[in-house]
């Protein structure tokens, strides 16, 4: 299963670069710092010590290279494709269903490697994976990934559920009371592929190989299970701060959710864990991306190879609980994470993670495929409850 989207991939630049020039202009060197960058990121992503005085991978950038750090959060792929559409940033941690849109939409240049110094120590499985790397051309450098993990009230749950039947069929949880009302769900198309991840283990003779890659028998499926879904669903999360409130204070007992959420909530005292159960999980790879119109390239180089400190790397593992790019963050002692911590994140479980893509039309295991825009028009009639 690595490298799930690779047949997505090759048909979505197939599509998209018909007519578009690749020999884009690429950096060929890095020079004085313009004094700011720009950067569409994921909530939690980019700290300055503002959340907690323990996590700050701001402010010593900013003053090793003048280089100002603005920060636009973002909560869903949509919302970063758009924003990195509409121009003014320099930067954006996209995920696979958002980075392939990108690169086939000539929103993001292509990121000469030669100028990042650190690129060398980035983990083996990232180097060349299929959400950035496209027609022998790296369009994005690895910051962090991690699975779209199962949470749970470990009060209701003595014991970790074993399969994601908890959020999708009609139940009465360990306590005895109805888990409809109790469960949420993301507020995304992508969260289609979750319900195609669930029917690939418990309906094989549908025949899905991958959960971003469904002919309209399948998709039917998956929506009618998502149809049955909103009905126990109490809310579509893409708040991740609105989530922990939900679990603190309205009783909420199960919903994927990111590491994140999971560590804060943890952080903070409530009784909550998380899993991966047998059906395997959905995930994300986010790649660091600059536009192709950046108007702080020296800026953004600088910030790439910023990233790719181990430090930086261990200490956002810990925060985010999730997988580090670099892998000597896991052992080398300059930051907060261990070996340990890292197993416990998931870095052995790659291979069961289905990464985020973008459906296409056209795919390798199916010949015709239902495309995300579809994707995007019926998720929105399910949360709907039409």
């Amino acid at each position: 299963m690595k490298y799930f989207l690779k047949s997505s991939v090759s048909v979505l630049i197939g599509l998209s670069f018909a007519g578009q020039t690749m020999a884009q202009t690429m950096v060929t060197d890095i020079g004085e710092g313009e004094g700011q960058v720009n950067i569409v990121a994921w909530p939690g992503y980019l700290e300055r010590g503002e959340t907690s005085p323990d996590f700050d991978w701001i402010s010593g950038f900013e003053e090793a290279t003048s280089c100002k750090v603005n920060v636009k959060s973002a909560n869903t792929s949509d919302e970063m494709v758009a924003l990195m559409n509409e121009g003014g940033f320099d930067l954006v941690t996209a995920s696979g269903d958002a980075s392939l849109r990108m690169v086939a939409g000539n929103r993001v240049q292509p990121i000469n490697v030669d100028l990042i110094p650190s690129w060398s120590t980035v983990d083996d499985r990232l180097k060349n994976a299929p959400w950035h790397y496209v027609n022998d051309t790296h369009y994005g450098v690895p910051y962090m990934w991690g699975p779209n993990v199962l949470m749970y009230s470990t009060e209701v749950f003595p014991e970790a559920p074993t399969s994601w039947d908890v959020v999708f069929k009609a139940m009465d949880f360990p306590d005895g009371q109805p888990n409809q009302g109790r469960v949420q769900a993301y507020d995304g198309p992508i969260h289609i592929a979750d319900a195609a991840n669930y029917l690939m283990f418990h309906n094989p003779e549908l025949g899905i190989t991958s959960p971003y890659e469904l002919n309209d028998d399948q998709y039917t499926a998956a929506l009618e299970l998502l149809r049955g879904q909103r009905k126990l669903v109490s809310r579509y999360w893409h708040d991740a701060f609105i989530q922990i409130d939900d679990f603190k204070n309205e009783g909420m007992a199960a919903s994927g959710t990111w590491p994140f959420q999971v560590g804060l909530l943890q952080g903070d005292g409530a009784p909550v864990a998380s899993t991966i159960p047998q059906e395997g999980a959905t995930g994300w790879a986010d790649s660091t991306m600059m536009h192709v119109d950046a108007e702080n390239p020296n800026c953004s180089y600088m910030w790439m190879e910023h990233t790719l400190a181990s430090n930086l790397q261990s200490d956002l593992s810990v925060w985010f609980g999730a997988n580090p790019s670099v892998l000597a963050a896991c052992t080398d002692g300059r930051g907060m994470q261990t070996a340990e911590g890292c197993t416990a994140n998931g870095l052995d479980d790659f291979d069961r993670i289905k990464f985020w893509t973008t459906p296409v039309s056209s795919c390798e295991s199916q010949g015709t495929c239902v495309p995300y825009y579809r994707w995007v028009s019926d998720y929105i009639g399910v949360i709907g409850g039409r």
